[in-house]
């Protein structure tokens, strides 16, 4: 018995059945008409992706600004700032200020010096203290901290004045009794202004008070202390005894670190060992500790964003897949594979995924540039982190979907019809 012969077009059916496929057009047709059926959930759903991306965006971008910012601040100040230490080298025991009485004149001649100046802390007995009185407690004792500091060292601080002015050469050379005090000091003993010439007795000493501090660009201690005159206190109080006394030096930019080399030599020519120059470190350290910290700290954040964004995603497909069983169904009874049923789940998260980067790529590059402009700053973003974010969205948005895809492929047909 012979079999019936198929004909040619029966041939060309079964193989056009067996190599079924679905054209990349119609697969991000479908993917698009998913994500726009429900476009609240969808919205929803790309909301994790959109803050972990735009996170990812406003912590790079942030920590890079704030960095540059950070080390243009540093250049500006500490890296044209040095201190010069006295140490007296090897004979310390019997010289206990090694600064000359014209140290000041002799740094500020060297090429790049704005100004320069000696200070040291003044050691109080125990039994003597700050008050505006002698005639009893009248509640105005305090014990800040007594500076004595030549008017370079003042000028080299870059005070800010609330009232009056610093004291200068003039006092200095005539061993005048006056001090200049911050605004905190002032306001615990009671001192509002310096027109009426307030003084403040130092033990028994009595120091007229010419300026207060509002701040100081350096040496921020100067705001808790009573600063005298170099020669004043030296002359009541002798020279230093606990703490050696130190040079603050103010220079241009670019000039911190000859200055450093200079300094001892132009100090003493004789004893050159007696000082050591502490140089400004790296402005490049300070920026990559800086960067590295505020990265590490908040890229850990936009990890959270990213993995709940995936969570949302990987969640919504799957209830996706739930609700869509008829439909699975249906694709399967008309010729649609399991893969192509993956693909076409896969391709929906994707989308919701890469929607979700564009948009919190977008998101976090505003927030960059909003705080900077609010700032006053230059937003710093790498070209590559904005091409890479996109990307990111993407592939979170795929990875979330791979569970749920493999779950509609497994889904028999006629099971899903019955539904």
């Amino acid at each position: 018995m012979t079999g019936r012969r198929r004909s040619p077009n029966s041939r060309k059916r079964r193989t056009r059945q067996r190599h079924s496929g679905i054209s990349m057009r119609d697969l991000l047709s479908e993917a698009l008409a998913g994500v726009l059926q429900r476009p609240a959930r969808s919205a929803l759903t790309g909301l994790g992706t959109v803050l972990g991306v735009g996170a990812f965006i406003a912590v790079l971008g942030l920590t890079g600004t704030a960095a540059s910012q950070i080390d243009a601040r540093f250049s500006q100040l500490t890296a044209t700032e040095v201190t010069v230490q006295d140490t007296g080298g090897s004979d310390s025991s019997h010289v206990p200020l090694s600064f000359t009485p014209d140290a000041d004149t002799r740094i500020t001649a060297l090429n790049g010096v704005t100004a320069a100046g000696v200070f040291w802390k003044v050691r109080l007995r125990t039994d003597q203290s700050v008050r505006t009185s002698l005639l009893g407690n009248d509640g105005s004792d305090a014990r800040p901290q007594i500076m004595a500091a030549s008017p370079g060292a003042l000028q080299a601080a870059g005070p800010h004045l609330a009232q009056g002015k610093p004291f200068d050469t003039f006092h200095d050379r005539e061993r005048q009794q006056v001090a200049v005090i911050g605004t905190g000091i002032a306001k615990r003993l009671g001192i509002t202004d310096v027109e009426s010439q307030p003084a403040v007795f130092i033990g028994t000493t009595p120091f007229t008070v010419i300026g207060i501090l509002q701040d100081v660009d350096r040496k921020p201690d100067l705001l808790l202390s009573v600063v005298v005159p170099r020669s004043t206190a030296e002359h009541i109080w002798g020279p230093p005894s606990d703490d050696r006394a130190s040079m603050l030096i103010a220079t241009r930019l670019g000039a911190a670190s000859q200055i450093a080399d200079e300094a001892a030599v132009a100090l003493r020519p004789d004893h050159p060992e007696y000082f050591k120059a502490l140089p400004p470190p790296d402005p490049k350290t300070l920026r990559a500790g800086v960067g590295g910290d505020l990265s590490s700290l908040f890229l850990l954040l936009a990890a959270v964003c990213l993995v709940i964004g995936a969570v949302g995603i990987a969640n919504t497909t799957l209830v996706a897949v739930m609700e869509r069983t008829g439909e699975i169904g249906l694709r399967r009874a008309l010729g649609a594979r399991g893969r192509h049923i993956t693909l076409q789940f896969l391709a929906e998260s994707t989308a919701l995924g890469l929607i979700g980067g564009l948009v919190g790529t977008s998101i976090g590059t505003a927030v960059v540039v909003g705080v900077s402009a609010a700032r006053r700053w230059t937003p710093v973003l790498d070209p590559t982190t904005l091409a890479a974010a996109p990307v990111l969205g993407l592939a979170t948005g795929l990875l979330a979907g791979l569970y749920p895809a493999w779950r509609a492929s497994r889904i028999p047909p006629a099971e899903a019809l019955r539904r």
